[in-house]
């Protein structure tokens, strides 16, 4: 019992250490990307979960600033791409040169691509083809990239925050289900309110520049991401993820009003993932566990984009919002 009460006031020392210096990036990054605290906090969560986001929202609305601030906030290397229709794999992961040495040997060498970073915005990753998608999926999933068969390691930590531009679907390929999948979270990035909005109107259009510090290190991030896998989840948080995911799966005996609404529902990732999601936003607000108010507050973010309606469905006007709205009430 005491070495049980022990290790719990280690882990709550750490929580309160590593939350004090995430209360600070919370801080530092809503100071220049103002009225979106909730996709700070998104993002947050992605990260410190290890995982990856979709940035879902009109141009304009700060989501490469974001990006590029949490990557000097947090003390990691960040990079930027965008895709565009003719973007090619090696455009992405690298390709390899021919070179010539001083003694007239001819050998190849690798040039690594922008992939080879720690924190990779992906700006409008539905405008590449599939092929360029899926050179993308691979680094994403397993952390390495195959070139010429040889294997090349990303570097760590690495997180992709892609965006998706819901306006323009004129020339895009829509991001397949498995590659959606991968994703931890869709962020959606709505506009700021107006006194947000005023308050960056006099920060962006004066002559004081703000410049970032560095608050997290990367061995931080990766030290704070093994703490969150650490943090305990009770019985009805699990049972509560468990029945919140499996209601979402048509032909599992659901709810028929469900089962007419839902095309196909979120595999066995979708637990995982707000597994993951519920223990960080915990450690963020410096609580030891998660409660059965986390996974309601992250249903949305973690189910909409492993969901399809089916066409009765958005023939009447149903939006995945309002389904997962319905499929949380009965947590509570």
């Amino acid at each position: 019992m005491t070495t049980l009460a022990s290790t719990e006031t280690q882990l709550l020392e750490r929580i309160d250490e590593i939350g004090a210096k995430i209360h600070d990036v919370r801080e530092a990054t809503a100071a220049t990307i103002f009225g979106q605290e909730r996709v700070i906090d998104l993002a947050l969560i992605t990260l410190l979960s290890g995982g990856h986001a979709l940035l879902i929202g009109v141009p304009g609305l700060a989501k490469t600033s974001l990006v590029e601030t949490l990557g000097a906030v947090l003390g990691i290397q960040n990079k930027r791409i965008q895709f565009t229709p003719d973007l090619m794999p090696s455009d992405i992961v690298g390709s390899e040169v021919l070179e010539e040495g001083n003694s007239g040997r001819r050998s190849f060498r690798f040039v690594k691509g922008p992939v080879f970073t720690q924190l990779l915005m992906a700006d409008e990753i539905n405008r590449a083809s599939p092929k360029t998608q899926s050179a993308l999926l691979q680094a994403m999933q397993e952390h390495h990239v195959t070139v010429a068969g040889v294997r090349h390691d990303v570097p760590r930590p690495f997180h992709v925050l892609a965006t998706q531009n819901p306006l323009e679907q004129e020339g895009t390929y829509p991001l397949p289900e498995a590659q959606l999948d991968r994703f931890l979270l869709q962020i959606d990035v709505s506009y700021p309110d107006e006194a947000a909005e005023r308050r960056m109107l006099f920060a962006t259009t004066g002559l004081e520049d703000r410049p970032l510090k560095t608050i997290l290190s990367a061995d931080e991030l990766m030290m704070a991401q093994r703490l969150v896998r650490q943090l305990p989840v009770g019985d009805q948080v699990v049972d509560a993820i468990l029945k919140l995911v499996r209601s979402a799966r048509p032909g599992t005996g659901i709810d028929q009003e469900f089962e007419d609404m839902i095309a196909w529902g979120p595999g066995p990732r979708a637990s995982q993932a707000l597994m993951l999601a519920v223990r960080a936003k915990a450690m963020i607000d410096g609580r030891l566990a998660p409660s059965i108010d986390d996974v309601i507050e992250l249903a949305e973010p973690v189910l909409k984009h492993r969901m399809a309606l089916t066409f009765a469905a958005r023939a009447e006007g149903l939006q995945m919002s309002d389904l997962v709205a319905k499929l949380v009430k009965p947590l509570g």
